[in-house]
């Protein structure tokens, strides 16, 4: 499945549903208004959508949210997609990413399911600031599912957002923290994306500063390791882990962009940074329209994928583009 650049399409990720319990400052208002049930895709739609982008050459599925681990029912999906993974099913690898409330319930039931790697979003190890960034979070939460993870057998990855003025001190400590525990990092810059309003300028902090500022404490070495994912990664030689920076702003990778993103109620984005958008829902809840059909209209929608991105910081940001998926990824 290749798009009209040539770059073939083999990742998918998919938001089952736009509710979350936490109400990260970067990703939700804190009074939010979440979608009517009717609007999202049932479990058994989105497996079907899933398998259909798999029979198109899709290898990698990641689930997200919201917080994917709340949907109830949700280890439903983990388990039918699962049952593509080798053996001829076309899916090489299944992973979600979370924000770890969950896990302590479900981490062994993921491992279970065929998922083998999460990224677990905790931008701070400071009690008071994850609960102000998070709105309500307890850190201890997330810290228990993340040691459940790999209890579990999970290969664990700790996503953290840049933000200006909240977590910029704390990356020493997460790069040390991350290294005695046995995880990898990746760093984010913040994103026009999610369902809140304002401008974001105050928030950006660029990762090319970041990066440098952490050399002259940590020695990085470049890193050919890749998750099919946009993060690019160090290897840091005083921990034996790797440290990723996903840079949409400072430095964009679509020109390997192997990637599209289908929201809960449906919707396939070609580009987060672009409007332009496909509704899948239609054809999968028409009676006439079978597979073939299915099909049909994900080329179709493929055959739209642009050349690039256009994120914005500040305000002209467009918060609405990328509505229903979780700002955090890779």
């Amino acid at each position: 499945m290749l798009d009209p650049f040539g770059r073939r399409i083999s990742y998918l990720r998919v938001s089952v549903t736009d509710r979350c319990d936490l109400r990260c400052v970067y990703c939700m208002a804190e009074d939010m208004t979440f979608l009517p049930k009717k609007e999202l895709l049932t479990l058994e739609e989105l497996e079907r959508l899933c398998g259909a982008f798999i029979d198109l050459g899709v290898e990698r599925i990641r689930l997200t949210g919201g917080e994917p681990l709340v949907r109830r029912g949700v280890m439903q999906l983990f388990q039918g997609l699962g049952r593509r993974i080798g053996g001829g099913g076309g899916l090489q690898e299944l992973t979600v990413t979370t924000n770890g409330t969950q896990l302590t319930k479900m981490a062994d039931d993921l491992f279970r399911a065929g998922v083998r790697r999460i990224n677990v979003s905790m931008d701070t190890l400071d009690p008071a600031a994850f609960a102000a960034v998070t709105r309500w979070g307890k850190l201890d939460q997330t810290l228990d599912g993340i040691f459940a993870a790999k209890a579990a057998g999970l290969d664990v990855k700790i996503n953290a957002v840049a933000l200006r003025g909240v977590n910029e001190h704390e990356y020493d400590r997460m790069i040390a923290w991350c290294g005695e525990h046995g995880f990898d990092l990746t760093l984010i810059e913040t994103m026009p994306m999610g369902d809140i309003s304002g401008d974001r300028t105050d928030q950006y902090l660029p990762l090319s500063a970041v990066r440098r500022r952490i050399a002259e404490r940590w020695t990085l070495l470049p890193s050919e390791h890749r998750t099919g994912g946009p993060a690019r990664y160090d290897t840091v030689a005083e921990t034996g882990r790797r440290l990723g920076f996903i840079t949409p702003m400072t430095h964009n990778f679509c020109e390997s962009c192997n990637r599209v993103r289908l929201t809960c109620t449906g919707t396939l984005y070609m580009c987060l940074g672009q409007e332009d958008a496909a509704d899948l829902r239609a054809p999968l809840r028409d009676p006439s329209v079978g597979d073939a059909g299915l099909r049909d209209a994900i080329l179709s929608a493929i055959a739209r994928k642009p050349k690039g991105h256009d994120f914005v910081i500040g305000r002209d940001a467009r918060p609405s583009v990328g509505r229903h998926m979780s700002v955090t990824g890779g």
